[in-house]
C-alpha cells in the first residue's frame, strides 16, 4: 500500500476494538471540561486533543452547547452506574448502603484528581436555568435526593424527603469543602453528620 492510500481518512464504522470519533471527542471533552472548566476549553482544543477534525465534531455535535449536554449526560450515566454498583452490594441493608455511599463519596473527594462536583461546576458556569447541560445537572441532583429519600425511608425516619434534602446538602457541601480546603477527615465528618441527622 502506498503512502497516499495509507493517509486517506477512514470512512464508516471503526474496526472492532477501535474507539469511534464520537467516543474520542466526548472522552476528550469530558476530561478537559472537568479538569480545566467548560468555558475555558474551546472546540478547537477538543479537536486538537482528540485528533478528530472540526467537521467531524460538528457533524456529531451541532454546537459546543450540544457537546456540553453530552458531557453532562455522560457524567450522569457514569455517576448512576457507580451508585447502582454500591446499591447492589447493600440491597438488604439501607444503613450499610448509606454508610458505603458516604464513604465512597468522601474517598472520591479526597482523590488528587478531584476538581469538584461536575454538576455543581456546570451550574456555576451556566446560570441560565434552561441551558441543556444545566437541566441535566439539576436532574442529577434531584434524582440523588429522591434516591436518598428511598434509603432513609427504609430506616424509618419520620420525614424522608426532608432528611434526604439535608443529606444532599451535606454531600454537596462536602464536595465544595473538599475542593476549597481539602478533606481533613471528610469520611468521618460526613458519617458523623449523617448519623446525628438520623438519630
Amino acid at each position: 500500500m502506498d503512502i497516499e492510500a495509507r493517509a486517506k481518512p477512514r470512512r464508516g464504522a471503526p474496526p472492532k476494538g477501535d474507539v469511534s470519533a464520537r467516543e474520542r471527542i466526548l472522552g476528550t471533552a469530558c476530561e478537559l471540561f472537568y479538569r480545566e472548566g467548560i468555558r475555558a476549553i474551546g472546540v478547537d482544543t477538543v479537536v486538537e486533543r482528540s485528533g478528530v477534525s472540526k467537521a467531524s465534531l460538528y457533524r456529531l455535535f451541532e454546537s459546543k452547547d450540544a457537546l456540553i449536554a453530552a458531557f453532562a449526560t455522560e457524567r450522569d450515566r457514569s455517576f448512576w452506574e457507580w451508585w447502582d454498583r454500591i446499591e447492589a452490594q447493600y440491597a438488604d441493608d439501607p444503613r450499610a448502603l448509606l454508610d458505603a455511599l458516604l464513604s465512597e463519596i468522601a474517598r472520591r473527594i479526597g482523590d488528587s484528581s478531584f476538581r469538584g462536583c461536575p454538576f455543581l461546576n456546570l451550574v456555576t458556569e451556566f446560570p441560565d436555568q434552561n441551558f441543556p447541560g444545566r437541566v441535566i445537572a439539576r436532574a442529577n441532583k434531584e434524582e440523588m435526593r429522591a434516591r436518598l429519600a428511598t434509603i432513609v425511608a427504609k430506616l424509618g425516619v419520620s420525614d424522608p424527603n426532608r432528611t434526604a434534602s439535608q443529606l444532599a446538602l451535606m454531600i454537596n457541601g462536602a464536595s465544595v469543602t473538599g475542593l476549597v480546603v481539602g478533606p481533613v477527615d471528610l469520611k468521618g465528618d460526613l458519617a458523623d453528620a449523617a448519623m446525628k441527622l438520623l438519630a
